[in-house]
């Protein structure tokens, strides 16, 4: 569980408590919301009396020890001192991989962060577009509604969708030394054909509508 400041349209700070499991970001409770610095800092202070406190329940335990266990909260204190400066956590690897790449290739001719964004967690997490603004937020802090992912993609189809081409066309050359090469395929549905059924071949129609022959189920 750690402290964690965010920053509010209004001008205000809200201070909540949160706590990462199996890499997805959960906010237990919001503390407070304050605008001065010394009201931000005592919203801070009792965040970390909410974990004391949350802590001390989810793991009940004796106070076996005296003068060790004073110590252990003095060094404890100190610690969480440091992480109170620390206003916001981050993942940057993929940034600072992908950010580059994606210069390289030329697509920062189109000057949208959406887009950036979107290209750079389709690669690095391709999954839903749920689930892509909740993998934003919980690893890079980004705002990026849903609704704003579907305009985008409206003006990506209707305005950008060539220059994305362009891009793309013009930039392969120069990494297959001038040569395109295009290969067509078709993946269609195997089956296979045997005299008895067994197990895995049971009896039933094929793609050609035969039903003499038993199919193999694929396993």
């Amino acid at each position: 569980m750690f402290i964690k400041r965010k920053k509010n349209r209004s001008g205000t700070t809200s201070v909540v408590v949160a706590e990462k499991i199996k890499g997805n970001y959960k906010e237990l409770t919001t503390i407070g919301i304050a605008k001065t610095d010394e009201d931000i800092e005592n919203l801070v202070k009792h965040g970390y009396e909410w974990i004391d406190r949350e802590k001390q329940r989810r793991h009940p335990h004796l106070d076996l020890f005296g003068e060790d266990r004073q110590k252990c909260q003095a060094e404890r204190l100190h610690v969480e001192e440091l992480l109170s400066n620390i206003t916001n956590i981050t993942i940057d690897g993929a940034d600072l991989i992908l950010d580059r790449v994606f210069d390289n290739v030329g697509f920062n001719r189109i000057e949208d962060d959406v887009f950036r964004k979107l290209v750079k967690a389709r690669l690095s997490y391709p999954a839903s577009k749920a689930a892509t603004v909740e993998y934003l937020k919980n690893h890079f802090d980004d705002d990026v509604s849903l609704s704003k992912i579907y305009r985008y993609l409206d003006r990506l189809s209707d305005s950008q969708h060539k220059i994305v081409q362009d891009i793309s066309v013009g930039h392969t050359p120069q990494i297959l030394g001038g040569h395109i090469g295009v290969l067509f395929y078709d993946v269609t549905t195997l089956y296979f054909e045997a005299d008895y059924e067994d197990e895995l071949r049971k009896t039933g129609f094929s793609k050609e509508g035969r039903h003499k022959n038993p199919q193999m189920t694929p396993v």
